[in-house]
This record gives structure tokens, C-alpha cells and sequence, in this order.
């Protein structure tokens, strides 16, 4: 017989495999069929760790929250206290990457943010993952730039919030190429404007 797997490892095989739904077919193309069939598994399966449609979309709204919360947990606020300069716009650099668009992974789950939140316009059942998004990331920017001393940490976590949210859908849409490159020399420019170094000192 083959081993058991445990049950949280299938449910969050579930979860994996309707990420890679929406990334291809959209919040309008998932369906606890197509999920199952993605998973290798048959439909009854997907049912018994799922409720029903709603309930793993609540699942996989509240994963692409924790992925972000995880990236962010790698760059600890505290280690910029004692950076400045050219170390700091760095350090802030690489913390505000881990939420973009820079490699394929990074790209489908953005793409799955990207599509939650904006269903969270209409669907109640996005709207805690939603907020709890929103506020976490601006939560981190803001200590981030009052960490290393910037002007007004409010709105300028605001402005790095609404840049990011920006370039976010420009990367994920078809409309125009907003590539890696484009990117990066975007965020650094906009961080300069906001933190302390040689050029604005």
C-alpha cells in the first residue's frame, strides 16, 4: 500500500494547485474540478478538505497573505537601524522586492493577489485577506522608513504602497511590458526621494 499522506500536506497540495488555476484560468476559471484535476486527485477528495468553492477561495486568499507575510519576515525592520546610505536604499530595496513581480514564482503570486484583491470589491470573502494585506505592508514600510530616519514615514509608506500596487497589476496585465529591469530602477527611484543617502543628504 502506498503511505498515507497526512491530511494537511494534501489540503495544502489543494491550495497549491488552485494558486496554479487562477494563474492560468483566473478567480472566474476556478472550479473544484478543475483544482482537483490540477491536484491529480478526483473531486470527492478536493471536497473532503474543502467545504465548497467559497471555502478554498478563503483558503487561497488566506495563503497568498501568509506567502507575503513570509517574505517580508526574511528583512527584520531592526536590521536597518544601524544602515545608511547607499546600504540602506539597498536594504529597503531588497525587502520591498519580495513582494514584486521579479521571478516566475514571485509573478504567480502576485498574479493571485492581484486577483483576490480585486474580487474583494464584490466578494465579502476576500475582504479580511484584503485589508489584512494592505495594512501589513504599509505596516512594514512605514517602521522601514522610520527605522532609517525618512521624512514623514506616513506618507511615504503610503507613496511605496501605491507604487507597489501600481507596478504590481502593470506586471501581471497584457496591456504593456513592465518588466524586472523597469522595475527596480522604478522602486529606486521613488526610495530616494524617501530615505536619507549622499545624493540628498
Amino acid at each position: 500500500m502506498p503511505p498515507r499522506i497526512e491530511p494537511e500536506r494534501r489540503r495544502r497540495e489543494v491550495i497549491e494547485a488552485a494558486f496554479r488555476v487562477v494563474v492560468t484560468a483566473g478567480l472566474e476559471g476556478l472550479s473544484l474540478r478543475k483544482v482537483a484535476e490540477e491536484a491529480g486527485l478526483n473531486i470527492g477528495s478536493v471536497r473532503h478538505y474543502f467545504d465548497g468553492h467559497l471555502d478554498l477561495l478563503a483558503a487561497a486568499a488566506q495563503e497568498a497573505g501568509d506567502r507575503m507575510d513570509r517574505r517580508l519576515a526574511r528583512h527584520p525592520v531592526e536590521r536597518l537601524r544601524q544602515l545608511r546610505g547607499t546600504e540602506a536604499l539597498d536594504a529597503v530595496q531588497s525587502l520591498v522586492e519580495e513582494v514584486l513581480p521579479l521571478d516566475q514564482q514571485r509573478r504567480d503570486e502576485t498574479t493571485v493577489v492581484v486577483e483576490l484583491v480585486m474580487a474583494s470589491r464584490t466578494r465579502p470573502v476576500f475582504h479580511e485577506m484584503s485589508e489584512r494585506m494592505g495594512a501589513d505592508l504599509a505596516d512594514v514600510l512605514r517602521r522601514a522608513l522610520t527605522a532609517l530616519d525618512a521624512h514623514d514615514p506616513e506618507t511615504g509608506s503610503a507613496r511605496l504602497t501605491a507604487l507597489i500596487t501600481g507596478m504590481t497589476v502593470e506586471a501581471v496585465t497584457p496591456h504593456r511590458e513592465f518588466g524586472p529591469d523597469l522595475i527596480r530602477a522604478t522602486l529606486r527611484a521613488q526610495l530616494e526621494t524617501l530615505i536619507p543617502h549622499e545624493g540628498n543628504a
